[in-house]
């Protein structure tokens, strides 16, 4: 066999044994629908694992090394003679992948004031120590704060602002189509403008909700679960839409050109489950007995 053929052989193996891989998987996360059992525990863990895995390495690579050690020690500004250099080179000596020689080239300036988050980001692994662990507090309070600040300005400019500019309609402009599903017009612009006020009128506890108020908060409550319920019809979507694909792969590992993985894994799976199954019955059975012949 010459090397193309190799490599086509090597090629179409890899890809074999990732459909089973991936319907082992698949078929393991199912089986939670029986019972947690160890092939569920198995899928669940190589997955929580290797998203972990993954994560800190894109995070790393796509953060961490540029955004931080890049601005540290930029290779436009490499010098050899200076103390910072000098430490990147030891550095660079040790782990040369992720300082490579001559700086690191991401067209950042050098900006010396990250070492406070560097700091930071050390103390936060010292929670490790128990001796040491209260330094720890100092970059966990930084990181909860700047989010927290963060959170509450994206959060005040794209939901609360936005949506007061969202619902500040002219239900008078009546340069607009009357009906529109699709883009504005007067019956929409009437719809958030009651909509809206009913809806803030549900929640308006200083006074009993009943005559005029209460039908107005029983409309508001209309318009609320209309909402939930897009919204929770949205995420079933999104789920639905996983679990279409992940049997869609099922069905193409089924196939010949996979070793008909799908229906292997499935009867071994499905074939050991029922044996655990039938001796735990077994053994309780046998159990039982010996409890009455002690008795």
């Amino acid at each position: 066999m010459n090397e193309k053929g190799r490599k086509n052989t090597n090629m179409n193996f890899s890809i074999i044994l990732g459909g089973w891989t991936a319907t082992f998987l698949t078929i393991g996360i199912f089986s939670y629908l029986y019972k947690d059992n160890p092939f569920y525990k198995i899928a669940e863990h190589l997955f929580v694992g290797i998203s972990a895995g993954y994560l800190f390495s894109l995070g790393f690579w796509t953060q961490l090394q540029p955004n931080l050690f890049g601005r540290l020690f930029p290779a436009k500004h490499y010098d050899p003679d200076t103390i910072t250099y000098s430490i990147y080179n030891v550095l660079s000596f040790f782990f040369s992948s992720i300082f490579p020689a001559g700086g690191i080239d991401k067209g950042h300036d050098q900006h010396l004031i990250y070492l406070l988050p560097l700091i930071l980001g050390i103390m936060m692994l010292l929670s490790l120590f128990p001796s040491i662990s209260w330094m720890a507090r100092w970059g966990i309070a930084y990181i909860v704060g700047m989010a927290a600040g963060l959170r509450a300005y994206g959060y005040l400019s794209s939901n609360v602002i936005g949506q007061v500019k969202g619902t500040a309609v002219n239900i008078f402009d009546f340069s607009l189509p009357i009906f529109s599903l699709s883009s504005p017009s007067v019956f929409n612009n009437i719809i958030i403008f009651i909509g809206t006020i009913c809806g803030l009128l549900y929640f308006y506890f200083s006074k009993e909700q009943k005559g005029a108020l209460g039908k107005a908060t029983k409309i508001g409550i209309n318009f609320l679960m209309i909402s939930f319920g897009a919204s929770f019809g949205f995420a079933v979507m999104g789920r639905i839409s996983l679990l279409i694909g992940r049997f869609s792969d099922l069905i193409k590992f089924s196939g010949s050109e996979y070793n008909y993985a799908t229906f292997i894994i499935l009867i071994v799976v499905v074939g050991i489950l029922g044996f655990a199954a039938f001796k735990n019955k077994n053994e309780k059975e046998q159990l039982s007995n010996d409890n009455q012949n002690f008795s």
